[in-house]
């Protein structure tokens, strides 16, 4: 197990390392054995110390999930430009690499078992998939009325669950057996399926099968 440098930091510091520490542990050895312990060891702290910041590993299992949800995808408000480019960015970096890979499958077939039989985590996860359906509604609303196609409420909430099962059913598929696919496939079937439920091309072929920059990520020569 991975055991990281103890440092001093402020007490908000030291809660989100303890919070990515509790996420790394159920990564690597599974919900059940994340013990307080195995967190403390890999966040190089005493069990002493987390316990300072969390009352159970309940309370921290609960926190760790909360802010997985919150920054495991990509989010409208951080991507830049039109609104065609703007929803085929969304499509794209939830289709990849952070997002898509072994570490965040791991998590997420740890989590999602206990979804059903824990309220408090069950909780946590509603909110979590309205937030990604709100935004994906938003970016499809905007990129409607763009385009002069009408874009009502009741139409983008379908489309919006429409395209994030086919989203979720893509990144498991992804994450499961990612070597049977060839760089980019993935994201191409994504955004052709899009374009034939919307009834309208969400971009251009050759950028299409390139991984967009989020806002802010662009670097200057």
């Amino acid at each position: 197990m991975n055991r990281r440098t103890f440092h001093r930091a402020p007490e908000g510091e030291r809660r989100q390392e303890l919070i990515r520490a509790t996420l790394d542990t159920i990564a690597a050895l599974g919900l059940k054995a994340a013990t307080v312990r195995a967190i403390a060891i890999r966040a190089g702290v005493t069990a002493g110390l987390v316990r300072h910041y969390f009352a159970s590993k309940d309370q921290m299992v609960a926190e760790a999930y909360r802010f997985m949800l919150t920054t495991f995808a990509a989010k409208a408000a951080d991507i830049a430009g039109d609104p065609r480019m703007r929803l085929r960015k969304f499509i794209t970096l939830n289709l990849t690499a952070p997002v898509a890979d072994s570490h965040s499958l791991s998590l997420w077939a740890s989590f999602i078992s206990q979804v059903r039989v824990d309220p408090e985590l069950a909780a946590i996860h509603r909110d979590g998939y309205l937030g990604f359906r709100n935004d994906l509604q938003g970016l499809i609303r905007d990129f409607l009325e763009a385009e002069g196609r009408p874009a009502g409420e009741a139409d983008c909430r379908r489309h919006a669950i429409a395209i994030n099962g086919m989203i979720d059913g893509l990144w498991l598929e992804g994450c499961l057996a990612g070597e049977l696919f060839e760089e980019a496939e993935l994201v191409a079937i994504a955004l052709s399926s899009i374009e034939a439920l919307l009834g309208l091309p969400i971009g251009p072929d050759d950028e299409a099968n390139t991984v967009p920059e989020r806002a802010g990520d662009a670097t200057t020569a």
